[in-house]
């Protein structure tokens, strides 16, 4: 009987197992069912195989379970199951694998579990459990795994524990055990993965450990252990060394001089952090070929950084701050080419940032702060486009901030303060809205940010006469029309340049008027023709008039050209151009926006086709769009005009002068859910969700502006589109920076998500600090996790919001704005979820 994943909810019915006659196998995994597990289970005496991971079941195991003597497999994972684990188990005498984890089950592991004698699997990680491990546990000799993390264990790991030699994977990471690791652990011949983090284990690594053969991964961070780290350590061809948090001292020299013998084609994962480790990197770093994550940090090693690091071509985190380095950043840095992490903060680093950093074009943190960098910031880092975080403060830089860097789409935070930078701040992309922390202690630089207005930069005058001999050569000659005055060759060339450019202004200014009065006069002339039932198109002929085709048969279009000239009448600027209000002769008032994507837009039978598929949506939370305009160099879309404003104004700018009840965000919510889903159900995708393109009408009901608008573009490239919506900085997923990942509708759910914790919050989904960046997911998330996410609610809506759809409300906003696509529900599912929030069915379980 196989149930598993489905979206099944509710309690399974008392007498459900009371006939399940010879049923051998039952599972019911990656559902919502709730409510206890029946004690009728225990009917099903021929039972082998049950699993009800990963539901909503509560109360406690119930004892039934251990009558079921042909049990092998049983897998309760990810439940809400609570108490203790009963005696009982030893009678499941042909038990293999146990799954008891991610639940609620405190008290002790019971003494019977060592009767289990077949038992090959044990998990029982992330529970409540306490006390020492049961001795009879040595009896389990065919045990190949066992997990016991994120627990609440104590005392010694016993001796015993080397009598378990099938082990392969020993978890007993997130406890509270303690004292020395036992020498027995070195009769574990088969085992591969040890990770005993996160304890309080002290003294030295057994020498024994030189036993396991086997072994590819071990884990011993965050622990208090002490002493040398013992070279025979890595004579295993370990994969996966994380010795990080601990007090082991000693010199890397004697370390790697091992490493190199044994690991130098295996090592990928190297993390010796936070230790009291001093010496030199070796320069045989470099041997380590498949070396993916590297830290060092907060040591005390000293030196220079090897040339060596250049060669480690599948790096992709190097970590070596908190010593005390010195020298350079070598130049071959730049042959890391996998490199996305590089941190070299907090040393005695000197001399310029290489250029060749520029090849590692997946690079996305860059801290180089607190060191004595000189010279300029290179310009190559501009090429870098996938670059997040730059940290660059507490140097000794110089010189100009290369334009190039207001090119890097991706920026969140980038900070230059403390040095001696000059100049003005790159226009554009994340520098409009840089906080003034991130470039204080900088006097020369200059802008709007800093508060400090730019010198103007006034042309060298032209220098007449300069051979001749008169006594003082400032002078002016008297006769200056008659006599012959001799220029240099560059005082001519400059008089060219300048009567160049002066007729070329005159020119360019006689043509722009003539081509605007043109244009004018051909928009005022085609927007004068009336509309008919269905699609009406302008009668006119002349190619200089263009094409209307009205969808709603609005009789008169007269004023539409005044208003494009009219900046009096503009409501706002996007990427895809710019939107004016107007009036028709007959009242009715529309919204115009011009397209300025004109090199972009599809040829005219394209765009008509999009723009007629676009005119036949209709749904009551979308901006409908009433007609367009064509000519090969104007295009405009004629939409209704909504008067209540934008969503983002009402959040942020206080339109009106009130904020919005918690009963008006939630219908703005459910309403953009609402009209999301319709789009996704006619194929089409926004692609540009965010708050500025909802507009509330005058009876508060959300409406989306700009959806299909990509479609007019000759071909849906990622970079074209993120050029087009990178003021949606925040709400855009995490695929557009991901070429191998499909862009789907679930670009859309990222955005939705991030939209809905913004409505609660009242924040922007990314806001600018004094010294630091808060991206809003990051902040709900953290504040869930820790318990507080109620605190996140806008705090003027504190006492006036009902907790039980807020919260709810704000964890389905982070469930949209998942990493990965797949993880994201769909909109209608959305607009299910929402409606449940709002109006619970009777005996429906609350919603957590």
């Amino acid at each position: 009987m196989d149930l598993s994943e489905n979206s099944l909810s509710g309690p399974i019915p008392g007498d459900l197992f009371q006939q399940c006659g010879l049923l051998r196998s039952i599972s019911l995994a990656s559902n919502k069912f709730s409510g206890q597990i029946p004690d009728s289970l225990g009917s099903c005496s021929t039972l082998a195989a049950v699993n009800f991971s990963s539901n909503q079941f509560s109360g406690p195991l119930p004892s039934v379970i251990w009558s079921l003597h042909g049990l092998r497999s049983l897998d309760l994972s990810d439940n809400l199951l609570e108490g203790e684990i009963q005696k009982g188990i030893e009678g499941l005498n042909s038990l293999r694998t146990i799954n008891l984890g991610r639940n609620h089950f405190m008290g002790q592991v019971p003494d019977g579990i060592g009767g289990c004698l077949l038992l090959r699997y044990i998990d029982f990680s992330e529970n409540s459990l306490s006390g020492s491990l049961p001795n009879t546990m040595q009896k389990l000799t065919f045990c190949a795994d066992l997990n016991l993390q994120k627990n609440s264990f104590v005392g010694d790991v016993p001796e015993w524990i080397g009598e378990m030699r099938s082990l392969e994977t020993l978890d007993i990471s997130e406890n509270n055990f303690s004292g020395q690791v036992p020498t027995s652990i070195g009769q574990l011949q088969s085992l591969k993965v040890l990770n005993i983090s996160k304890n309080a284990f002290t003294g030295s690594l057994p020498a024994s450990l030189i036993n396991c053969k086997n072994l590819l991964a071990i884990d011993i961070s965050q622990n208090s252990m002490t002493g040398s780290i013992p070279p025979s350590v890595f004579k295993l061809g370990l994969q996966k060394v994380l010795l990080s948090g601990n007090k082991f001292s000693g010199s890397m020299d004697s370390l790697f001089l091992s490493l190199t013998k044994s690991l130098n084609q295996k090592l990928q994962i190297l993390d010796l952090s936070q230790n009291a480790l001093s010496g030199e990197i070796p320069s045989s770093v470099g041997d380590f070929s498949s070396l993916q994550f590297l830290n060092f940090s907060k040591n005390s090693l000293i030196g220079s950084i090897p040339a060596s690091v250049g060669e480690l071509k599948a790096l992709n985190t190097l970590d070596l701050s908190e010593n005390w380095l010195n020298g350079s950043i070598p130049l071959e840095i730049g042959g890391a080419i996998s490199l996305m992490e590089l941190r070299l903060e907090k040393n005695s680093l000197a001399g310029k940032i290489p250029s060749s950093i520029d090849n590692c074009s997946s690079l996305t943190s860059l801290i180089l702060s607190q060191n004595n960098l000189t010279g300029p910031i290179p310009a190559a880092i501009g090429k870098l486009t996938y670059l997040q975080t730059v940290d660059l403060s507490f140097n000794k830089l110089t010189g100009t901030l290369p334009k190039q860097l207001a090119n890097l789409p991706h920026l969140l935070s980038f900070n230059i303060s403390h040095n001696q930078l000059e100049g003005e701040l790159p226009a554009g992309g994340f520098f409009n809205t840089i906080s003034p922390s991130s470039v204080s202690g900088n006097p020369s630089i200059c802008g709007a940010v800093v508060n400090n207005t730019c010198p103007t930069v006034l042309p060298k005058p032209i220098v007449l006469n300069p051979n001749s001999s008169d006594s003082n050569p400032d002078s002016i000659p008297q006769n200056l029309g008659h006599k012959k005055i001799i220029l240099s060759i560059s005082a001519l060339i400059a008089i060219g340049a300048a009567a160049v450019i002066v007729i070329g202004v005159i020119a360019i200014t006689v043509l722009n008027f003539r081509v605007r009065s043109s244009t004018s006069h051909s928009a005022a002339a085609a927007l004068t023709f009336s509309g008919g039932d269905d699609f009406s198109h302008s009668p006119t002929t002349d190619a200089n008039s263009g094409k209307l085709v009205m969808f709603s048969g609005h009789p008169d279009f007269s004023t539409g050209a005044h208003a494009l000239l009219n900046k009096d009448c503009e409501l706002g600027r996007g990427g895809f151009g710019a939107v004016y209000r107007t009036v028709l002769g007959d009242g009715h008032p529309v919204a115009i926006k011009k397209l300025t994507v004109s090199s972009l837009v599809k040829s005219q039978e394209d765009f008509e086709r999009e723009v007629k598929k676009l005119g036949k949506i209709r749904h009551h939370n979308l901006v409908a769009l009433e007609g367009y305009y064509w000519t090969p160099s104007l295009q405009l879309l004629i939409y209704e005009f909504v008067s209540g404003g934008s969503l983002y104004k009402h959040l942020h700018e206080g339109l009106g002068g009130n904020f919005l009840s918690w009963n008006e965000r939630f219908n703005i919510i459910l309403g953009t859910a609402k009209s999301m889903a319709h789009l996704h159900q006619m194929n089409i995708i926004h692609y540009n969700l965010k708050s500025s393109n909802i507009l509330i009408d005058s009876s508060g009901e959300p409406k989306v502006a700009d959806f299909g608008l990509a479609r007019l573009l000759p071909m849906l490239d990622r970079y074209v589109l993120s050029s087009k919506i990178q003021s949606a900085l925040g709400y855009m997923a995490p695929e557009f920076a991901c070429r191998t990942v499909k862009i789907t509708e679930k670009c859309d759910v990222y955005g939705f998500g991030v939209l809905v914790l913004e409505v609660v919050t009242g924040k922007r989904p990314v806001e600018y600090m004094e010294d630091d960046v808060v991206v809003l997911c990051d902040m709900v998330r953290g504040a869930l996790e820790e318990g507080r996410v109620e605190e996140c609610v806008d705090r003027r809506l504190q006492g006036q919001f009902p907790a039980e759809e807020a919260i709810p409300v704000m964890k389905l906003g982070l469930i949209c704005t998942s990493q990965v696509p797949s993880n994201r529900p769909d909109m209608g599912e959305v607009v299910n979820i929402l409606e449940l929030i709002r109006c619970p069915s009777e005996g429906q379980e609350e919603l957590v």
